[in-house]
């Protein structure tokens, strides 16, 4: 099952706090960029996000999911419904994940 438009559209809402925020669609689904940087996925109607320290220490009961068949697992953030949380979330787990690759 693809991630419906009207989902997206909502988590790009609720994101829209967030500074340097963009988005891809691939295959269906959608890579959510900060900065740049891969920060989370949103698949099957789901937002996963990378499993840095920080996210771990603050999504502590969590479950870990793959985003698809055969990928590493990710964290669920099921509380989708606070904006400020998730700026918070996002903010705080940016800085550990890695710059782009740079393109040849």
């Amino acid at each position: 099952m693809a991630t419906s438009k009207e989902y997206m559209a909502f988590i790009l809402d609720q994101l829209s706090l967030i500074d340097g925020i963009s988005h891809r669609m691939m295959m269906g689904e959608y890579i959510v960029y900060i900065d740049g940087k891969i920060i989370a996925y949103v698949c099957d109607d789901r937002l996963l996000v990378k499993p840095t320290k920080t996210a771990l220490k603050i999504l502590t009961d969590a479950p870990l999911e793959p985003p698809y068949d055969g990928a590493k697992p990710m964290i669920l953030v099921e509380n989708v419904d606070d904006k400020q949380f998730l700026k918070d979330l996002f903010e705080k787990i940016s800085p550990e994940l890695p710059a782009p690759k740079k393109k040849k």
